[in-house]
């Protein structure tokens, strides 16, 4: 006979688990916590009572379509009138600022 969820989890484990994610929990933290992971653990344990042999595996409970548009080539933007309006060009580029190690 294998041993019920809530002999599964412990406030030891919790307290482990909680010492290995670096997490600092109280005493009644670890209680409420112990006590819901039981409950998840009883919960995980009813699904895997369920025959579920005739269901088949899925990702999605909905089909999905792509819903991108078609790519389609368009004339870009004319360079020169672009340029005219940035706040500095130079060589056909747009002038920024340095980041590191040149003066202006």
């Amino acid at each position: 006979m294998s041993e019920s969820p809530s002999e599964r989890i412990s406030a030891e484990v919790v307290v482990k688990v909680s010492r290995l994610a670096r997490l600092d929990v109280t005493p009644d933290e670890v209680q409420r916590i112990t006590t819901q992971m039981a409950g998840m653990l009883e919960h995980f344990a009813d699904i895997d009572a369920l025959d579920l042999s005739d269901v088949e595996p899925m990702t999605q409970p909905y089909p999905l379509s792509n819903v991108f548009r078609e790519d389609v080539v368009v004339t870009g933007l004319d360079r020169e009138e672009v340029l005219a309006n940035a706040p500095a060009a130079e060589d056909g580029r747009f002038r920024v600022p340095p980041i590191v190690g040149l003066d202006g």
